[in-house]
């Protein structure tokens, strides 16, 4: 039963990142794995309680898939409204070497309150108006890839992973963004540095003068797309803190705000009677344009995931592990670099079935409390985990959505990201994993 097991996830898993070549959707792989592995720990595992473990696990996965169905409508509804001209409308400078460091601040930022896939494309697409030159935007992309990764990593609503890790309570807000800013900084600091430095030695430093064309969506005025924006990125923000005012879930706040945000609209469009309704972009519109392959790819691979727990399989990696490694750093760090190549999602979920979060009576009794300690809440292997899992996606274009999305709308070249990019990305990465080190020894 555990090889039969073992055999699907690796088959299963080869489908999802071969997805391109045998032009078979990564959501159907990841949902045909979820019914053949249950199917065989349930019939071949001879289990009595199959059922209830299904439901308990499937409770827990719904809580992440309702969180992002809710963040991803806002976002949305955001976009529809042309919320996100407010940022763009800014960006006046001709040098490159200013443009630079202002993209990958605003990306940073952006992508940390907003997922880094709807963070990359608009940025993306402001690059389109700006730069002429397809080769200098593979350039700008390259960085918009690392600052979206980057800057999804130290928020607990700015990457799926983290969301994953935060929901599950592996993480907490105020530690998680004190403790990886820094890092994350630093990892999209360095490759900024590089690319910028061969921007001032560079001969044409200035772009030619092309402003941008700013349209807001028919029927949508200044007033209204401002208001949508600070709503929405104002509930965003504030669900962490409901979370921690009110204890409840995480998805009660983000539903909470998106219901907010259907009232507001509803009235604003009720009284633009002379609107007609087919541009009106009503929540239950913006509904229909929600990215549900995307959502059941988790659904599917988070239940393989809890299939393989339930069975013990990821119980005794865990341990093969500790027994061979021991070391948090290592293992951490590796599956950053796995992530560059694997989607970090089945990764980090596939670690949080191996590692539930100690509490002090296991770390207690444990053969080595101090090692234990780093898998509590808020310890050391989540931090790195959650920092990790995030920024080693750059590594390559491959490696993340951003990164995919990226490649996807500007038609970069594998090969070319590999040789001007993954380096820089590489040493980020490295450079925000010496300073979680040092932070460990200063405040773990």
């Amino acid at each position: 039963m555990i090889s039969l097991m073992i055999a699907i996830f690796v088959l299963g898993y080869a489908c999802i990142v071969l997805e391109h070549k045998i032009k078979i959707d990564k959501a159907a792989s990841a949902l045909v794995m979820f019914g053949l592995i249950w199917s065989a720990y349930a019939l071949i595992g001879e289990q009595t309680n199959t059922s209830s473990q299904l439901m308990e696990h499937l409770g827990s996965t719904c809580e992440t898939l309702l969180f992002l169905i809710g963040a991803m409508t806002i976002v949305d509804l955001i976009d529809m409204h042309g919320g996100f001209y407010i940022i763009t409308k800014y960006i006046k400078t001709r040098s490159k070497f200013r443009l630079l460091w202002l993209m990958a601040g605003i990306t940073f930022f952006m992508s940390a309150v907003l997922d880094n896939m709807t963070t990359t494309i608009v940025m993306i697409m402001m690059l389109r108006k700006i730069i002429a030159k397809p080769q200098d935007r593979w350039i700008f992309s390259g960085i918009i890839i690392i600052a979206a990764n980057s800057g999804g990593a130290w928020s607990p609503i700015g990457d799926v992973t983290t969301i994953m890790l935060w929901m599950r309570g592996n993480v907490t807000t105020i530690p998680l963004i004190t403790y990886l800013i820094l890092p994350c900084l630093a990892s999209l600091f360095i490759p900024l540095l590089i690319t910028s430095f061969k921007f001032r030695k560079s001969h044409g430093n200035y772009l030619s003068h092309q402003p941008l064309e700013l349209r807001l969506p028919q029927g949508v005025g200044k007033r209204f797309s401002r208001g949508i924006f600070v709503v929405g990125v104002l509930g965003l923000i504030s669900v962490p803190i409901f979370k921690t005012i009110t204890g409840l879930p995480p998805y009660v706040g983000v539903m909470f705000v998106l219901g907010g945000l259907w009232v507001l609209t509803e009235i604003i469009y009720g009284r633009k009677r002379d609107l007609e309704e087919s541009i009106k972009n009503r929540v239950s519109k913006v509904l229909k344009h929600i990215d549900m392959p995307t959502i059941l790819f988790f659904l599917g691979i988070l239940m393989s995931v809890a299939g393989l727990q339930s069975a013990g399989i990821l119980g005794t990696a865990a341990d093969f592990l500790d027994k061979n490694i021991h070391e948090v750093f290592t293992i951490s760090t590796t599956v950053g670099v796995l992530s560059s190549v694997v989607d970090n999602v089945p990764l980090v979920a596939a670690c949080m079935g191996m590692y539930p979060v100690a509490l002090p009576d296991v770390i207690a009794a444990s053969a080595d409390p101090a090692y234990m300690q780093a898998f509590a809440q808020d310890g050391l292997f989540w931090m790195l985990l959650t920092y990790c899992a995030g920024v080693g996606g750059s590594i390559l274009i491959i490696g993340s959505a951003a990164g995919v999305i990226a490649m996807g709308l500007e038609k970069i070249d594998f090969g070319w990201y590999l040789k001007n990019v993954s380096l820089i990305a590489f040493l980020g990465y490295i450079a925000g994993v010496l300073i979680i080190y040092l932070e460990s020894l200063l405040f773990m």
